[in-house]
């Protein structure tokens, strides 16, 4: 076990680093990737080199941490209401907000993840494209779309 995370941390922890950008997310994720790793060692068939699984549990580890934080984000812009004391403005403001994240849930699956990607982690094009398999192109046609999609289907009024 030591062997193989001396032989294998580095390309782990360079994979994670790439996608974060933040050395202490990347060195904690490294870890849990290997306590995974070692937990469940016995399904590991053999299909592909070790590395490429050790940086597929760490890219779910990754996708889980995104999505808390996504979670937490979403949590948080429903609490960022106007400060004014006008009721009616702030309802508003929370109906607006469950617009658009119901217009986000309705989207595919990968095109959601390209919107909460570039707005909730504020990754680049390249990089949501590097990580959901696909071109930078793809990345920024594929937000652009949905961005158009957001605006047409909820009502923006004053």
């Amino acid at each position: 076990m030591e062997e193989l995370y001396k032989q294998n941390a580095k390309i782990v922890y360079h994979f994670l680093y790439t996608r974060c950008k933040d050395e202490a997310l990347a060195e904690e994720l490294l870890q849990d990737t290997f306590l995974k790793a070692f937990e469940s060692l016995e399904r590991f068939d053999g299909s592909c080199k070790i590395s490429t699984w050790l940086c597929q549990i760490a890219k779910h580890l990754l996708y889980q941490h995104w999505d808390k934080e996504k979670k937490a984000s979403f949590a948080e812009l429903t609490e960022a209401v106007p400060t004014k004391s006008d009721t009616e403005q702030q309802v508003l403001c929370r109906i607006e907000l469950a617009e658009v994240l119901h217009v986000l849930e309705q989207m595919p699956q990968d095109v959601a993840q390209v919107v909460k990607l570039r707005t909730m982690s504020e990754l680049s094009f390249k990089e949501i494209g590097t990580m959901l398999g696909k071109s930078e192109n793809w990345a920024r046609v594929t937000f652009f779309r949905a961005k158009k999609q957001l605006l047409q289907e909820v009502r923006y009024e004053d």
